[in-house]
């Protein structure tokens, strides 16, 4: 997984509690770089290939407690291993840029802390199957209550891990805060309770210095 990449390739994350404007926020960078003549990929995580999609469905449809915490973390993780394969190693290797909504920071939240505190077990099989860190992650920070009524509005069928409520929710926006600083190399936090328009201006100033 480390073999030389391109000089314009780059993978780039977005993180961020439920609600916070990920998805929006990605678009919106991938209409600026493009403009800026840049070859942009866009996926998202659990999915992104077409394997990864069907685990989707597995893990963000149904029942809140249909999965335990480790069987989760397995399928993420496998999800995550076609992802890669399949979908953002060949775009980097073709010199794209790639903007993946949610990567193993999410996984490290949702199941390494949120369940059974088992972030030890995520990070063993993220270096055994994944290796490889974003270039960039930007977390988009939001109030939590915020986050949820926004999530809850979208009334769409992924909507599993809203379902554990605020309080999962003021959980995982500290600990993003939390991986922020640990991975302060690659981390940069945007105030995401602004206007789109200002949240996309400061996006695109972040990753126009990482294109340097």
């Amino acid at each position: 997984m480390t073999a030389t990449l391109p000089a314009s390739a780059r993978f780039i994350t977005f993180e961020g509690i439920d609600g916070s404007g990920k998805s929006t926020q990605i678009k919106r960078l991938a209409a600026y770089l493009t403009d800026q003549g840049h070859d942009v990929v866009v996926t998202r995580e659990p999915g992104g290939s077409p394997g990864a999609e069907e685990i989707r469905a597995l893990v963000l449809q149904g029942d809140p407690d249909r999965w335990s915490a480790e069987t989760e973390i397995l399928l993420f993780t496998a999800a995550r291993r076609d992802h890669l394969e399949r979908t953002i190693l060949p775009a980097l290797r073709a010199g794209k840029i790639v903007l993946c909504d949610r990567f193993a920071d999410s996984t490290r939240m949702y199941q390494g802390l949120s369940r059974g505190n088992l972030r030890g077990i995520v990070d063993q099989l993220h270096e055994l199957m994944i290796g490889r860190e974003p270039d960039l992650t930007i977390l988009i920070d939001m109030d939590p209550a915020v986050g949820l009524t926004r999530a809850l509005s979208r009334q769409t069928l992924d909507e599993r891990f809203e379902a554990f409520g605020e309080d999962l929710q003021i959980d995982m926006r500290q600990g993003f805060l939390d991986l922020a600083k640990e991975f302060a190399q690659r981390f940069r936090v945007i105030d995401g309770a602004r206007d789109m328009d200002t949240v996309a201006s400061d996006i695109a100033a972040v990753v126009d210095g990482e294109l340097v």
